[in-house]
């Protein structure tokens, strides 16, 4: 009795043609649906200059206007073009939202592997990690905007500090399962410094899991972003933040909806799209995740 096997077709990576796209398309839909969409997201929020108008001069006499030709969203209750402001506001959520996830994943991919390969440092650092990780991102994210003042840049920093142990130790989890193969064995017993050894084999292993959980760490920072806003305590009022727009207009909720369904709009829809993105990312690298769903 024969038992007929049908070959699965498989795409090296390194030598993607565009004539495979379709058929990763086809394999992880999640990743092009949330990539395309994050990716229309950035290209819009880069040539906002071009189209948006200007989202801060101010005009009491068209407060509260309803949407028309000029203003496509209306205004809000200093008579700011709503659109303007929205097309800004995805600058601020974006920059925040990827630069804290690039440092929180960069600190804890060197935390993560000094920690997996050294057992002193591991139960010295490991204790700090646990203790960010028992404190509220919010709450810690406050103290440290409330003792330098608000600013984009502070921001940034009070966001990835409570973002960065979650990172390292997923890093350190995966250095500790690698450590112990026999390539990594057979490496240092052939001579190789550690150093070599790290950058060679262990580091390649953790980058899989490090993107997916940088997906996730970015759409944590961009709803942190937006919530420290509307709380007065992220962006200066004077920078368009969708967090800030649906603070200062939610009392006309009645009277000008779209001052904030607008920014909450965009704001769900960049969420969306990093989560559909993080999650495209995990079926690509884990294919027994989607099997298992």
């Amino acid at each position: 009795m024969t038992i007929l096997s049908v070959p699965v077709e498989v795409v090296p990576m390194g030598r993607l043609q565009l004539s495979d796209l379709p058929l990763l398309a086809r394999r992880h839909p999640l990743v092009w649906i949330g990539g395309g969409l994050l990716g229309l997201l950035v290209v819009l929020a880069l040539a906002a200059p071009l189209y948006a108008g200007d989202p801060v001069t101010m005009d009491p006499f068209k407060r509260l206007q309803p949407l028309s030709a000029e203003m496509w969203f209306g205004s809000d209750n200093l008579g700011r073009d709503v659109f303007a402001r929205t097309i800004f506001g995805a600058r601020v959520s974006l920059m925040v939202g990827l630069l804290s996830a690039t440092c929180a994943s960069l600190a804890g991919l060197l935390i993560g592997i000094l920690a997996g390969y050294s057992r002193p440092f591991d139960s010295v650092v490991m204790r700090i990690m646990d203790g960010l990780m028992s404190i509220p991102t919010i709450l810690l994210a406050i103290a440290l905007i409330s003792l330098t003042g608000p600013g984009i840049g502070i921001l940034i920093v009070a966001i990835a500090i409570p973002e960065t142990p979650a990172v390292a130790r997923l890093v350190r989890s995966v250095v500790l399962g690698v450590r112990e193969r026999p390539y990594v064995e057979a490496a240092l017993c052939g001579g190789a410094r550690l150093p070599k050894v790290l950058w060679r084999h262990i580091l390649p292993s953790t980058i899989p899991a490090l993107m997916v959980q940088g997906a996730t760490v970015c759409a944590s920072a961009i709803l942190t972003e937006a919530g420290l806003s509307f709380l007065g305590v992220g962006v200066p009022p004077e920078i368009p933040s969708w967090g800030n727009m649906i603070a200062s207009s939610r009392l006309y909720l009645a009277i000008a909806p779209m001052t904030i369904f607008a920014p909450g709009i965009c704001l769900a829809v960049t969420v969306l799209a990093v989560n559909l993105l993080g999650d495209g990312l995990r079926d690509m690298f884990d294919p027994r995740s989607k099997r298992r769903r």
